[in-house]
């Protein structure tokens, strides 16, 4: 197989992807003068440019999680937001085209194509191929080059129908109605999902949420997620909980917080949770196998659909992905990005 053809006008750096014409950068992990940001999680988006292009429903998640539009001392906001709807197509300069499509990630999250010279090149951020109620889902679209995530690139990794991951939620509440299901989910994505899957599979109670969680919650609801009745845990009693649902942060599993809650049986949504030795150190008594993020059928199938004449592997176990494109003649290469983490697992 012919080697992965020179970098051209658009080329990989430690700390993000750098469209050479138009000086921007996707996902960089440092502050940029021009950046594109393919969805709101800490290891893609961050505070400090000085101009944002995003989807409305990022630009708003990353105005609350990391004060984008604060003021200086001067009294000026000094960041430019560029909302940039699916489907739309904007112009960079040095004649390279922007188009955000759905990547199935969390709310607003978007592949962004990039076009120039007659060349189409996909950035995925991260993404997945499940139905997920809470944001659009993934679109293919073709391209002659696809730089995809691979976080779970390892044949282990088989995500599980989400259906059965909620029935085990459900059943371990059932049989313990004198106790919670306290569930550790991260705040942007992961928390809203589990609640929106909850509420599909006809569970109608109250869920109670950790403080953290409530801000980003209210965000999913005001552009139309509808996530049913939420009551802080603060501003309730032991005995109040007692049969219900509790979404926290990881971090909160085993802490101080979790003594004001009746008898919790601790439970983690994860894809990581697939791997038992991450359950153990996390003392997680019910491991829920709920991912963002493609798993490794989804991501070969991904490669297959797009069939983009090269891909570039990013952000995960870049290695097995590789040789998988290698075994099946599709031209590969991996990049050696920094600073992109398990944030969103």
């Amino acid at each position: 197989m012919p080697a992965a053809a020179p970098f051209s006008w658009i080329r990989p750096e430690p700390w993000g992807i750098h469209v050479v014409p138009a000086d921007c950068w996707v996902d960089p992990s440092r502050a940029v003068d021009h950046a594109l940001v393919t969805h709101g999680h800490a290891d893609h988006a961050r505070g400090g440019h000085g101009r944002t292009v995003a989807t409305p429903e990022t630009l708003a998640i990353m105005e609350l999680r990391y004060r984008t539009g604060a003021e200086d001392d001067a009294g000026q906001i000094p960041h430019k937001a560029v909302p940039v709807e699916y489907g739309e197509t904007i112009r960079l300069p040095g004649g390279v085209d922007a188009t955000y499509i759905p990547a199935g990630h969390v709310l607003g999250s978007a592949q962004i194509l990039l076009e120039h010279a007659g060349e189409r090149v996909i950035v995925t951020g991260d993404y997945k191929r499940r139905a997920d109620p809470t944001c659009a889902p993934f679109e293919v679209a073709p391209c002659d080059i696809f730089i995809t995530e691979a976080t779970f690139g390892l044949p282990v990794f088989c995500h599980p129908p989400i259906e059965e991951e909620m029935a085990k939620l459900l059943e371990r509440l059932a049989a313990h109605p004198d106790r919670c299901v306290l569930v550790g989910a991260y705040a942007l994505g992961k928390a809203q999902r589990v609640i929106a899957e909850l509420r599909a599979v006809g569970h109608r109670q109250p869920i109670y949420l950790h403080g953290a969680m409530e801000k980003m919650c209210r965000l999913y609801e005001e552009h139309g997620i509808d996530l049913g009745e939420l009551r802080l845990v603060s501003d309730h009693t032991k005995e109040e909980m007692r049969g219900h649902v509790v979404i926290s942060p990881p971090g909160a599993l085993n802490d101080r917080w979790s003594r004001r809650l009746p008898e919790p049986v601790t439970a983690m949504a994860s894809g990581w949770m697939r791997v038992r030795q991450r359950a153990r150190q996390r003392n997680v008594e019910l491991p829920l196998v709920i991912s963002d993020h493609a798993d490794w059928g989804e991501l070969t199938r991904t490669i297959e659909e797009v069939d983009a004449q090269e891909n570039w592997i990013t952000h995960g176990r870049e290695d097995a992905l590789l040789r998988w494109c290698q075994l099946h003649q599709r031209r590969a290469r991996a990049l050696a990005l920094v600073g992109y983490e398990d944030e969103d697992d």
